[in-house]
C-alpha cells in the first residue's frame, strides 16, 4: 500500500510541476517524525499548497483526525492552503478543504467518492489555472 501511495504522490508532484509549481514529496511524512508534515508541498510564489494524499480502490476513505490536524498546523505555519488530495480508482485527482470534509462520530474524516466528485476541486482550480472555482457549501 505504501508503494502505491508513493507512486501516486510522485504522479501528483509531476502534475504540479507541469503547472509551474515547485513541488516535492515531504520526507518522513505520515508520522515517521514528530513534526507535522503533509505528503506534498508545492508553491509558485503566489499560491502555496500543503496536501495530504489519499488513494483507494474503494468508494470511501477514512482519515484519522490527527493526520489532518497536522496538515492544518503545517499549512498555517507555512502560509499554505491545506487540502486533502484524493484519488479514487478511475477518477482524476480531487482536492477537498479539511473544513468542508465530512466527519465521523469519532471526529475522524470520511470522504465518499460521490461527495468528492461533486464537491472536490480539480488540480487546475487549486493551482489558480481554472478560475471557475466551485463554491464550497
Amino acid at each position: 500500500m505504501a508503494k502505491k501511495g508513493s507512486a501516486e504522490e510522485r504522479d501528483l508532484v509531476h502534475k504540479l510541476w507541469d503547472r509551474n509549481f515547485a513541488a516535492m514529496r515531504a520526507p518522513a511524512s505520515g508520522g515517521a517524525t514528530k513534526v507535522p508534515l503533509p505528503d506534498v508541498i508545492a508553491g509558485n510564489g503566489k499560491i502555496y499548497l500543503a496536501i495530504e494524499v489519499k488513494t483507494t480502490t474503494k468508494d470511501k476513505i477514512y482519515i484519522d483526525f490527527p493526520q489532518i490536524d497536522a496538515l492544518c498546523e503545517f499549512a498555517n505555519i507555512f502560509g499554505a492552503i491545506p487540502y486533502i488530495g484524493v484519488k479514487f480508482k478511475y477518477t482524476k485527482w480531487l482536492f477537498l478543504s479539511p473544513e468542508n470534509t465530512e466527519r465521523t462520530k469519532s471526529n475522524n474524516y470520511k470522504i465518499e467518492k460521490n461527495f468528492a466528485l461533486e464537491k472536490g476541486l480539480e488540480i487546475d482550480e487549486i493551482t489558480g489555472i481554472d478560475k471557475q472555482m466551485k463554491f464550497q457549501s
